[in-house]
């Protein structure tokens, strides 16, 4: 019997599709807590899927990366995860159910130096809890 390709077939029915994507993850463009439209694209998986799953908590976690001042950065985190929970609450999740947690530049996907741009750095996370 073929048990790792049996295995591989089913692994894929095992976890929801919702449940492989996240965390769910939106990238800006420099300077902008404006949402694109691939962003627009995500945020539309993230209100598919709470309404398939019903998760009790959404956790946004709002980063920058490190091409402007600290504190700017900060500032500059928590408007894009504001701008995120704005759009999911337009789109029928409840804003009781979510919270922002802005890290600025302290949390990187891409190690850069000080003052670079990196786009990975520049994201939102969101993340269903139980």
């Amino acid at each position: 019997m073929r048990l790792p390709v049996l295995f591989a077939a089913l692994a894929g029915l095992a976890v929801p599709a919702a449940a492989q994507s996240q965390p769910f993850r939106i990238f800006f463009d420099w300077g902008k807590p404006d949402i694109t439209r691939d962003g627009e694209g995500i945020l539309g998986e993230v209100v598919a899927a709470y309404q398939q799953q019903h998760p009790a908590h959404i956790a946004i976690a709002a980063h920058t990366d490190r091409s402007g001042p600290t504190g700017f950065n900060l500032g500059a985190s928590r408007r894009r995860g504001e701008a995120v929970k704005a759009y999911l609450a337009q789109h029928g999740i409840p804003a009781s159910a979510m919270t922002v947690t802005a890290y600025g530049e302290s949390r990187p996907i891409v190690a850069t130096e000080d003052g670079v741009r990196e786009v990975q750095n520049r994201r939102v996370e969101i993340r269903f809890a139980p």
